[in-house]
């Protein structure tokens, strides 16, 4: 009786794991839905709903990351106002913005930076370079990484 492998076939196999991209910045949003401090919270609420997205980077003029707001940010100021019985009308992204925002560079390889989300529990990191707000990456995102890397690494 002959040895049997249960690996297949050995074949000369293409490498392909080396030509797979593995950096953030080949798996980030690039085309960002953004907000401004002095905008209205209930024009952020708007953009949330029809865009789809749950929350975004906060620039200024010259596309300087200064925070980010959530739909739980936005949901708490509805709590607070409507318990409060208070108008939402002057109510700004600056006062319910996160200000303190990890970012991740976008060299980071996509494993390393699914290991930040699972560490963090945040939903999203910003990419900066230069200074500027060049993209983000979101779980989601990690996730399409992975099903994209499935069939060139990991086996069919």
């Amino acid at each position: 009786m002959g040895i049997k492998s249960f690996l297949a076939a050995r074949r000369n196999k293409k490498k392909t794991t080396g030509d797979a991209p593995l950096k953030v910045s080949d798996y980030m949003t690039r085309n960002l839905v953004t907000f401004k401090s002095n905008q209205p919270l209930e024009q952020v609420i708007n953009a949330i709903i029809k865009h789809r997205i749950s929350g975004g980077p906060v620039v200024n003029e010259k596309n300087e990351l200064i925070g980010i707001i959530s739909e739980t940010d936005c949901i708490k100021q509805i709590s607070e106002s409507r318990y409060y019985n208070m108008p939402m009308d002057n109510n700004t992204v600056e006062n319910f913005m996160i200000k303190n925002v990890d970012t991740i560079d976008g060299n980071m390889n996509i494993f390393d930076a699914a290991k930040m989300f699972y560490d963090s529990k945040r939903r999203r990191f910003p990419i900066i370079e230069n200074g500027k707000l060049v993209g983000q990456i979101s779980q989601k995102d990690i996730l399409k990484a992975a099903l994209a890397l499935k069939g060139t690494t990991w086996g069919k």
